[in-house]
């Protein structure tokens, strides 16, 4: 079983920024990927970022150039630092973490509203 805890949600505006933190616990080594979703109100839950045990990353369309994922998987935590945030980021953010054995685990997660 792998925990993940997400911390780093708020109100901004447009415009500005937040940094997302998701801890994980448990049993780390089995952990492949690590991304970031998010869902909106009456929206489906969607990928926003991704990064692999090996350090590469994806993004979806919508944030490229402006969301950055980063950490170590094999260090516990990763992070989605967000930049110029628009009022349609506005959404839950949840942490995901994906096993070799296809096993898919997530955090409680976090709101993120951003102000026009």
């Amino acid at each position: 079983q792998v925990q993940l805890v997400e911390s780093g949600g708020g109100l901004v505006q447009a415009g500005g920024s937040l940094k997302l933190s998701c801890a994980a616990s448990g049993n780390i080594f089995s952990i492949i990927a690590m991304g970031w979703y998010r869902q909106a109100a009456g929206k489906q839950r969607e990928l926003v970022a991704l990064i692999t045990r090996t350090g590469r990353t994806d993004y979806a369309d919508p944030v490229k150039g402006r969301f950055t994922v980063s950490g170590d998987i094999a260090k516990n935590t990763v992070y989605l630092q967000m930049n110029s945030l628009k009022p349609e980021d506005t959404a839950i953010y949840y942490c995901n973490a994906g096993s070799w054995n296809n096993n898919n685990y997530w955090g409680q997660g976090t709101q993120v509203t951003v102000s026009s």
